[in-house]
């Protein structure tokens, strides 16, 4: 039992590793119809939204690549903290960004059907940008020293 459960994780990172703007059409083998897909910026339903989500947010990106850091699995509920390095454009003048974050997966068989990132929006986007990044940055240091 425990293997099925590690090869589901095993398959959500090499999946989420490989994934293009190309490869979209790979959601169904990974996501049921009524897929929950939440992040701190979104909250989407159904697999046609995320396809569409994911077709813009991949459109230029230049490389995304997960590296677990810890997992728990179960046959319906898996958890994986992990390191995110990207690359894009928009985002730090596509200089590599690094991200720290945690997924809950929600199973029904073999398929997610919720699917939850948690991550700093600070450390993927707002430290990135020229006043919000200094912005954040001092309010940072303030908060440190209280």
């Amino acid at each position: 039992m425990a293997e099925a459960t590690n090869l589901k994780i095993e398959r959500f990172l090499h999946f989420y590793n490989a994934l293009s703007h190309d490869g979209l059409n790979m959601l169904a083998d990974m996501y049921t119809d009524d897929i929950q897909f939440v992040d701190p910026v979104h909250q989407i339903n159904g697999r046609q939204q995320l396809t569409a989500y994911f077709s813009h947010a991949y459109q230029r990106l230049v490389y995304c690549k997960f590296d677990p850091v810890s997992q728990i699995d179960g046959l319906q509920l898996s958890f994986i903290s992990w390191v995110m390095t990207l690359s894009h454009p928009a985002i730090g003048k596509g200089k590599p960004v690094v991200v720290h974050g945690c997924t809950e997966l929600r199973w029904r068989d073999e398929h997610i059907y919720y699917h939850r990132d948690y991550y700093d929006l600070t450390e993927l986007v707002y430290q990135h940008l020229p006043v919000l990044g200094w912005a954040t940055t001092k309010v940072k240091q303030r908060m440190a020293k209280t």
